[in-house]
């Protein structure tokens, strides 16, 4: 019986040949989850009797990447997998939402930070400055893959590892911003 049990233990087992495809949110999901951070946050803010709880869930709500690629199968847009797109897309609400969130904290921040921040009135320079950053960051991951790709790195892209790096790259996208715009 112990034969019979060993042999067994030593034939490969059936894989299935391909993942499981994780469910995708609808239009309905993603119009339910936007309802959902309006009303909690809007609630919290008329508490607070500020804005920046708004900006807050605004940004919580446009930094998530599955939400932003299930709002976009949803429409029905298919991102490639290993392309710059869908990191620029991604990077681009991030973006987008933590400016925003930083433009809503200008009164609030200290004197010396306050002059760094973005005008709140200005959303047009908040989407330019969101839009080159998310081009920097974007071009950062590229960057990272063929890296990956060429020196043979078993990192994955989600790696805490690669996430390190592209924030370092962020940074200093961000310093670049501000250098350039002090001048």
């Amino acid at each position: 019986m112990l034969e019979h049990m060993a042999r067994a233990r030593s034939v490969p087992q059936h894989q299935p040949a391909v993942a499981p495809v994780p469910a995708r949110k609808s239009g309905l999901d993603i119009l339910g989850d936007l309802f959902g951070y309006i009303v909690l946050f809007g609630a919290i803010a008329i508490l607070c009797m500020s804005r920046i709880p708004l900006y807050l869930g605004a940004f919580l709500f446009l930094a998530d990447d599955a939400r932003i690629e299930g709002a976009f199968a949803a429409v029905g847009v298919r991102f490639e997998p290993d392309t710059v797109g869908p990191d620029l897309i991604k990077a681009f609400a991030s973006w987008f939402g933590w400016i925003a969130l930083l433009a809503c904290l200008r009164t609030s921040a200290p004197v010396w930070l306050a002059p760094l921040l973005p005008a709140s009135q200005s959303w047009a320079n908040i989407a330019g400055i969101a839009l080159a950053l998310s081009v920097v960051e974007a071009l950062g991951s590229l960057a990272m893959r063929r890296a990956r790709l060429r020196f043979g790195w078993e990192v994955g892209l989600d790696g805490l590892t690669v996430t390190t790096i592209k924030f370092v790259i962020a940074i200093g996208a961000l310093l670049l911003v501000v250098l350039l715009g002090a001048v």
